[in-house]
């Protein structure tokens, strides 16, 4: 009998071996790797890395905004905060020098135009506000009414808002003259018997006749947001209250007025920041006279930083005028938060 001997040779480990190793099956051989279809897989990125490159790109979109606001917001009131404790003036050979609370000493007792413009603009403030949103209020209500023809109303009510107060201020101040609209209208419902005044040369009736003006002007604007605020009210809510025989004075009192809380807030700070900052109008109407009857703090600081070149004094009551409305704010912060 003869034996058969067989000398059995190693597989080929790139062909038979189905364990991964080195050879040319091996994923990690491969310069791309590829998933179980053969096709490229990416590469997935650090999270980290990714984060990085997001806020890159958003550094990136946001920086032209940012330098504006730096130049034109940041920067004017840094610097008007440092110009206030110095006798800077737009044209001066004298040198720049600290003065201390120089500026504000004066304000308070060599400057009697400062409290009289302080007492004009907290005049304004409290006749303003209340009127210019109650009548908003009215305004919204009788438009949010589903009848044919409130939008036309809505747009007649809001044009003053679209309209330049620079040229709303022109046109006024030819009504207010002596032979001016307003006193030609009242001379025709009076027969004769009151010919009128001269509303802007009077000091007793020019502060009140640019109140009229004003609330004229922005009450449009009120009037939209009362109604957004009136557009969210549920209409469930005046169903329960008709169901339990509530009538139209119920009905605003205890469902409309509560749910406006928001609105009138918001209708609030809004009014009472434009009206401490009463500008325009005086510039255009009355220049601050007859006899400062009508000059606020933002006009005098103009007129004495700008037209009289004092620069620090003008920055020093611009940074009382910051104080000021702060104060207001906070109280009217106070005043308003949620107390639940």
């Amino acid at each position: 009998m003869t034996a058969t001997f067989r000398l059995d040779t190693p597989a080929d480990p790139g062909r038979n071996d189905p364990s991964p190793g080195p050879g040319r099956n091996d994923p990690s051989s491969d310069p791309v790797a590829r998933d179980a279809t053969g096709a490229p897989r990416r590469r997935r990125e650090r999270p980290g890395a990714a984060r990085r490159g997001e806020a890159r790109a958003g550094l990136a979109m946001a920086s032209p905004a940012i330098l504006l606001l730096l130049a034109f917001l940041v920067v004017p009131v840094l610097l008007g905060f440092a110009l206030s404790f110095t006798n800077a003036r737009l044209v001066s050979p004298e040198p720049l020098r600290f003065v201390g609370l120089d500026n504000f000493v004066r304000a308070f007792t060599v400057d009697p135009t400062f409290f009289r413009s302080a007492l004009n603009t907290f005049a304004f403030a409290a006749v303003v506000v209340p009127v210019q949103a109650g009548f908003g209020l009215l305004l919204a209500l009788l438009v949010n009414q589903k009848i044919r023809g409130v939008t036309a109303f809505r747009v007649i009510f809001f044009i003053p808002v679209v309209t330049s107060i620079v040229v709303v201020s022109i046109l006024w101040k030819f009504m207010y003259q002596s032979n001016g609209l307003i006193n030609s209208f009242i001379d025709s419902v009076t027969l004769g018997a009151w010919q009128g005044t001269a509303w802007l040369n009077n000091p007793s009736t020019a502060l009140f006749a640019i109140i009229v003006l004003s609330v004229w002007q922005a009450v449009g604007f009120h009037m939209l947001i009362w109604l957004s605020g009136l557009q969210t009210v549920p209409e469930e809510l005046y169903e329960a209250a008709r169901m339990d025989g509530a009538g139209a004075w119920r009905q605003f009192k205890d469902v409309t007025w509560p749910c406006l809380r928001p609105t009138r807030i918001f209708v609030l700070i809004t009014i009472t920041i434009a009206a401490l900052g009463l500008f325009v109008q005086i510039d255009v109407m009355t220049q601050g006279g007859p006899v400062d009857s009508t000059t606020t703090l933002v006009y005098h600081a103009v007129l004495t930083g700008y037209r009289q070149q004092q620069i620090g004094y003008g920055s020093a009551l611009s940074l009382l005028f910051f104080v000021i409305v702060l104060v207001i704010a906070l109280i009217q912060r106070h005043l308003t938060r949620d107390k639940d």
